[in-house]
């Protein structure tokens, strides 16, 4: 009898573990699915959307300038230009650069559409008599397919046009100096702007932050001619001329 009495107190206990492992069960697939359907599976739709928006191939935008529709194609090869300077003091200019093969390239200059071309069989395209703002130029371009759907943009490239002659002041020695005697040598100094280049009968003299510049020059008896030439990135160059006369 005992037996049998603790047999149906286990049997009692199981089956009240079971009911509350049972409740508890239920309640964590209820929170589960509640956490589900607020959390995780707005969050995953979200990231399904934001990767079909940066896979996708094709894609429609507005135009900035007009407001209709440009048609992208994402997969098509921006175009390399071939700008081999920083600055020109040329206000026309022809650009260079490769794309793909029976596409064609537009450019832009600082966001506004200036020409088209067609690319030929060996990717090369050239865009010829360039107009240059004063100042600095953002250059990129952008590849056009057959069904003309435009290609992400280049590069941007950045072209300054200036035409102004650098500043040059000669400082040492005046013109028509004569020296006697002693060291046959000048020391030629000035000041120009701090990124130009000053060359001395074409030799090339250090410029410091500054812009100031010296050189100490051997003499010839008798007549001695310098030019002084400051050039900048530009190519725009100022020349000052020295006589100096050195007499034994």
């Amino acid at each position: 009898m005992a037996y049998s009495y603790r047999s149906k107190r286990s049997v009692k206990r199981l089956a009240r573990r079971s009911r509350r492992n049972f409740i508890i069960t239920l309640i964590l697939i209820v929170a589960l699915g509640y956490i589900t359907l607020q959390w995780i599976l707005p969050t995953f739709i979200t990231g399904i959307g934001f990767i079909r928006q940066n896979i996708i191939k094709e894609k429609v935008k507005p135009s900035l300038k007009t407001g209709s529709a440009i048609l992208e194609n994402v997969s098509l090869a921006p175009p390399v230009l071939n700008i081999p300077y920083e600055a020109t003091n040329t206000a026309q200019i022809n650009l260079s650069g490769y794309g793909t093969p029976g596409s064609k390239v537009k450019l832009f200059i600082d966001d506004n559409e200036v020409e088209t071309v067609d690319v030929s069989s060996d990717g090369s395209f050239t865009f010829r008599n360039v107009t240059l703002s004063f100042g600095t130029n953002n250059i990129y371009g952008k590849s056009i397919d057959e069904n003309q759907k435009e290609s992400l943009p280049s590069k941007t490239v950045k072209v300054i046009y200036d035409n102004e002659k650098p500043n040059l002041q000669v400082l040492e020695p005046e013109d028509g100096k004569t020296i006697q005697g002693g060291d046959k040598k000048v020391k030629i100094a000035g000041t120009t702007e701090p990124q130009a280049q000053i060359l001395i009968n074409g030799s090339q003299v250090v410029v410091d932050k500054d812009g100031k510049f010296e050189s100490s020059l051997s003499l010839n008896d008798g007549e001695n001619n310098f030019t002084i030439k400051a050039v900048d990135s530009a190519g725009n160059s100022t020349e000052i001329s020295r006589r100096v006369v050195y007499q034994p």
